[in-house]
């Protein structure tokens, strides 16, 4: 999302990552982290016990994520519990699962919605285009302002860039600015954080559907893979003419490569698999939520995900009180399982208990 990766990869940190037609780029601006949730009425509360998977959860990295990173919290009984989980030491599966429910309780959220994944990609990169390496990797433009909401990709495509930062595949470059950031290695082994500068101010479209609707894609298969695969084997006017029906454009810099996961809106390193990216006009960063993600329709998916995960991140394509982009960590592997990733969603919030530390 927007630190990252803001965006979904295509199918949300920093390629695909994010979900085809759900995929975000980063906002710019971010939206305020302290927006309060949705005006409505107090959802009742159900017991942990009530959870599907609670029980298996792996409540030891979650707590962890969240040690590592409640600190983004604002709210009162927010800051207190973070405080009492920083009191802690590492704890293991059946600590940190007494802490959260002793801690919490939890509020589920009406509805159903859709869980896209995204993930940190990873590209080789060169710094003199060749065949290949033919698409460049623009610096935010001087004229930034008088193209933004006017030119489109295919228009910015046809001008000559103002600086270029390095020269990519033009299918990379294209899942690259969906993500909105990433790792670049050079020829040399140099590697280089690529990260997002700005957009041109058009709408994120999807190319997964039209894909699938003009017969170049099978029903069950719009996956980012599937995608990258078509796109790379049909490069040039066609592969192109496919990319321009996402008319929006994203301009990046370069930053030293720390090692980190990329920064999320709440500006801390993403925690893999424990962080999601959330509408931020529904929820604050930092709040806690269990997530219950099924039946897959793309096909070599992963049938469940349920798990714990703090919202650490936003994205333009995260709409919704029921809606989550989740994080999956870097390189190839968690790029293939984000690109696998639309599932049906449930979300229940963990809110503090007010009171006493009820820890040891």
């Amino acid at each position: 999302m927007v630190g990252v990766i803001g965006g979904a990869l295509l199918l949300s940190a920093c390629a695909t990552a994010r979900a085809p037609d759900e995929a975000p780029t980063p906002p710019t601006p971010a939206p305020s982290p302290d927006a309060p949730p949705a005006d409505g009425p107090a959802p009742a509360p159900i017991a942990f016990s009530a959870l599907t998977g609670w029980a298996q959860a792996d409540h030891a990295e979650a707590f962890a994520a969240y040690q590592a990173t409640c600190g983004v919290a604002k709210a009162p009984a927010e800051v207190e519990i973070c405080r009492r989980a920083r009191a802690q030491p590492r704890l293991d599966d059946d600590a940190a699962r007494a802490f959260f429910e002793a801690n919490f309780r939890l509020e589920p959220l009406p509805g159903q919605g859709i869980l896209t994944a995204y993930y940190a990609p990873e590209y080789t990169a060169r710094i003199a285009p060749d065949a290949e390496y033919s698409a460049p990797v623009r610096a935010k433009p001087a004229n930034h302002a008088a193209l933004s909401g006017r030119a489109d990709r295919a228009a910015i495509e046809a001008t000559t860039p103002d600086q270029v930062l390095a020269w990519m595949r033009p299918e990379e470059l294209f899942f690259l600015q969906i993500q909105g950031s990433g790792v670049l290695t050079f020829a040399d082994g140099a590697r280089v954080k690529v990260l997002f500068a700005a957009h041109n101010d058009l709408p994120f479209s999807g190319i997964a559907n039209p894909m699938r609707d003009r017969g170049l894609l099978a029903a069950d298969n719009t996956s980012g893979e599937a995608i990258r695969a078509w796109l790379a084997a049909h490069r040039g006017p066609a592969a192109d003419a496919i990319m321009r029906l996402n008319r929006r454009y994203v301009w990046f810099r370069l930053e030293a490569d720390d090692g980190l996961h990329p920064l999320g809106a709440a500006g801390v390193p993403l925690p893999p698999d424990h962080a999601i990216a959330v509408d931020l006009s529904q929820h604050r960063v930092g709040e806690l939520f269990w997530i219950d993600a099924t039946a897959p329709i793309l096909s070599g998916a992963f049938p469940v995900y349920r798990r714990l995960a703090v919202a650490l991140d936003t994205g333009g394509a995260i709409k919704g009180e029921v809606r989550a982009d989740l994080y999956l960590g870097s390189g190839p592997e968690a790029g293939v399982e984000a690109g696998r990733v639309r599932h049906t969603l449930k979300m229940v919030r963990l809110a503090p208990r007010v009171g006493p530390d009820p820890t040891p």
